[in-house]
C-alpha cells in the first residue's frame, strides 16, 4: 500500500476518535461532577532510511490515539439547596450498588432520598439509587429531616491516574491507584461540583481535530488521484 495513503487514512480516522472524545467533554459541559476525558496519542512504527549525507531519516506512518485520560482537576462549585454536596480539595464520594455491593467513586454529590426495596429504610442515594457511603464504609440512614447534613465520607487513592470511568460519572480504582484511604478534601453541603469542561478550549480543539481531519482527506484525495493518473499511463 502506498505509505502517504496509508498514513492519511490513518490520520483522518485517529482525529475522528479525538473530535468524539472532545465532543463528549461538551455534551457534558453542565454535567455535575463530569471530569473531562484527555486523548492521548502515540507514534505509530517507522522505518528509517540512509540518506546521502549518510544522515538517517525517519518514515513514519502517522499517530494513534492509544488511549483516554481522566482530567480530575476540580470544577467550579455552585451552591443549590437539597442534598447536595461538593468536596473543597481531594478526594471522592463512594457510593455502593445495593444490588451488587460493588463500591465506585464520584465526585458528583447531586444526592437525594431513596428508599430500599430490600429493606424498607430510606438511604442518601446517588441518581441511580445507589446508597452514598460514610466515612465507615457504611450507607446513610436519613431521618425525617430532609434539610439535615449527613455524615458524608471522603475518600481518596494515592494514584488517580489510570481509575476506570464506568459510566454516570463513577469510577473504579485499579491495583496501581492502591488502597483507599481518607480524602484530605471537605466536604461542603447544600453545594455541588460542576463539570470541569472548559468550553473555550474544546471549542479550540475541536477546530484543531476538524482541520486536521480534512487535511488528511484532502492528502488521501490527492493520493488517490496520483495512483489513478499512474495506473493510466500504463
Amino acid at each position: 500500500m502506498n505509505q502517504a495513503f496509508y498514513a492519511a487514512s490513518v490520520a483522518a480516522s485517529q482525529q475522528q476518535q479525538r473530535l468524539n472524545v472532545i465532543s463528549n467533554n461538551v455534551t457534558n459541559v453542565n454535567t455535575t461532577g463530569f471530569k473531562k476525558e484527555l486523548p492521548q496519542f502515540a507514534e505509530l512504527m517507522y522505518q528509517v532510511y540512509d540518506a546521502p549525507t549518510d544522515e538517517q531519516v525517519h518514515r513514519g506512518a502517522g499517530s494513534k490515539m492509544m488511549q483516554t485520560t481522566t482530567d480530575f482537576m476540580k470544577g467550579p462549585i455552585t451552591y443549590r439547596e437539597g442534598q447536595n454536596y461538593a468536596i473543597e480539595g481531594d478526594g471522592f464520594f463512594a457510593v455502593q450498588n445495593p444490588r451488587t455491593n460493588e463500591i465506585s467513586y464520584t465526585r458528583a454529590g447531586n444526592f437525594h432520598w431513596g428508599s430500599s426495596d430490600l429493606d424498607g429504610v430510606f438511604y442518601l442515594c446517588d441518581s441511580e439509587g445507589s446508597y452514598v457511603l460514610n466515612q465507615a464504609n457504611q450507607p446513610i440512614v436519613m431521618a425525617e429531616d430532609s434539610n439535615a447534613q449527613y455524615p458524608v465520607g471522603v475518600f481518596d487513592f494515592q494514584n488517580t491516574n489510570g481509575m476506570i470511568h464506568i459510566g454516570g460519572n463513577k469510577f473504579v480504582p485499579v491495583e496501581k491507584n492502591g488502597a483507599v484511604q481518607a480524602g484530605s478534601g471537605s466536604v461542603i453541603f447544600g453545594a455541588v461540583e460542576m463539570s470541569n469542561t472548559d468550553i473555550s478550549t474544546e471549542f479550540a480543539h475541536m477546530i484543531e481535530a476538524q482541520r486536521s481531519f480534512s487535511y488528511a482527506l484532502k492528502m488521501v484525495q490527492t493520493q488517490d488521484e496520483i495512483t489513478t493518473t499512474i495506473n493510466s499511463m500504463k
